[in-house]
């Protein structure tokens, strides 16, 4: 009798066991063999696991025309096809840097791309001439290529795009591009690395946010064309190949709070008829050259640290104008008592050109043991106001400016300074 009583309890903890288990994973929206369960909520869609599906398209694929999300489990999956999304509203979210897509293709093939279906309609059922999918996200994975493959993410026409937390490395071309996808595209907190072309590339896009990012080592970092409204702040740049950020035929924009080190180019361009930018509080450090104005108006340069420049810190060209540079500093490696930490074949600091320019204010900034001159003028340039501003230890051609007004500046001798190279690495 006791035994028959103890085999029923435990077939009874057995089947509580096994409904507690199904309750969880209808609950949870997950996949049976033998098709989805029903989710409880009225109106939710049941998660797609791509671990269930024999790849990952087949799970994108599995994706109801309402969106949904597709889960990435752990694991490397290599691919030589794109990976390819055209309906909204989907979330595709891996497992951190666990998840690990490898585009081995070597025929400049994208791992990623994103994009309206071809014979995408409108209400009426004609064909839409200008297709758009909206809310594409992509979260925690990692996707790496070849040199030989194509991007690494490829979307177009896609509105609020939102890629955050993925490492986009080694690819053939950029690793983000995103074309026309002009509705608020955010990309943050992402590591985009070693990529054979731009980092992240956009074109025709406005209202962009790109925030809290790292970038190293692609030939350029960031670079924005025929746009509007990028704010672009607290992010890393670091050795890349050719230039930090691109900005062209784009208006009302910051660049902010980023730090932008060792590119062998330029920190930051403006070309191709540049307005309204502010570029400020960055710490532009050890690059080739600092900003370049090519081609801009109307813009602020404030409160920036330029140290170690090769040449150019600041570059305000013939076609450019009506700019303010404030609250800036020049300097090289001094770190006070006549010493610099830097060894002596890395004393490298320049300081400001003004190139044919006219219409620029220069006030309140401080330019110490730059070189060759703390500002160059290159004639003719007029209509600058340079007041205000401290030189200790530099030549300058300030006052070779005409049509101008030059007051409150003071210079401190060269030999007021002594330098002396203190054998210390960076």
């Amino acid at each position: 009798m006791k035994r028959s009583l103890t085999t029923a309890g435990v077939s009874i903890l057995s089947l509580a066991f096994v409904l507690l288990i199904s309750s969880v994973s209808v609950l949870a929206g997950q996949e049976k063999e033998g098709g989805q369960s029903k989710p409880r909520l009225a109106g939710a869609r049941p998660v797609i696991h791509a671990i269930n599906y024999e790849s990952i398209q087949q799970a994108l694929d599995a994706v109801p025309a309402e969106g949904g999300v597709v889960m990435l489990p752990p694991g490397k999956f290599e691919i030589d096809e794109p990976l390819v999304i055209t309906k909204g509203d989907v979330l595709l979210m891996g497992s951190g840097s666990a998840t690990h897509i490898h585009n081995k293709n070597e025929e400049g093939k994208d791992a990623i791309q994103i994009h309206p279906p071809a014979d995408m309609k409108l209400p009426d059922g004609k064909k839409d001439p200008k297709p758009r999918i909206w809310r594409v996200q992509l979260q925690n994975f990692r996707v790496t290529g070849t040199e030989k493959s194509g991007k690494g993410i490829n979307a177009k026409w896609v509105q609020e795009i939102y890629i955050h937390g993925v490492t986009c490395s080694y690819h053939g071309s950029d690793g983000i591009f995103l074309d026309f996808c002009f509705e608020d595209p955010r990309v943050s907190d992402c590591l985009i690395t070693y990529n054979k072309a731009t980092g992240l590339n956009t074109v025709g896009c406005h209202d962009i946010v790109v925030s809290a990012n790292h970038f190293e080592e692609n030939l350029d970092a960031l670079k924005c064309a025929d746009g509007f409204n990028l704010c672009m702040s607290g992010n890393n740049l670091d050795d890349h190949l050719r230039d930090g950020v691109i900005i062209e035929n784009t208006y009302g924009s910051i660049v902010c709070a980023n730090m932008i080190e060792e590119c062998q180019g330029s920190a930051i361009i403006l070309d191709n008829e540049c307005y309204g930018i502010t570029m400020s509080a960055n710490v532009i450090a050890h690059n080739g050259k600092g900003i370049i104005l090519k081609d801009a108006h109307g813009c602020a340069v404030s409160a920036n640290t330029f140290t170690l420049l090769a040449e150019d810190a600041l570059w305000i060209g013939p076609k450019s104008g009506r700019i303010t540079v404030t609250g800036n500093n020049f300097s090289n490696s001094y770190i006070g008592n006549g010493q610099v930490k830097r060894r002596t074949n890395d004393l490298k600091a320049a300081g400001l050109t003004l190139d044919k320019t006219r219409g620029v204010t220069v006030s309140g900034n401080l330019f110490s043991s730059v070189r060759p001159k703390a500002v160059e003028v290159i004639e003719p340039t007029s209509h600058v106001i340079f007041g205000n501003n401290l030189l200790i230890d530099v030549e300058s051609d300030h006052e070779k400016l005409t049509d101008s007004l030059i007051k409150n500046t003071l210079i401190a001798p060269a030999e007021a300074v002594k330098t002396e190279a203190k054998s210390s690495e960076k």
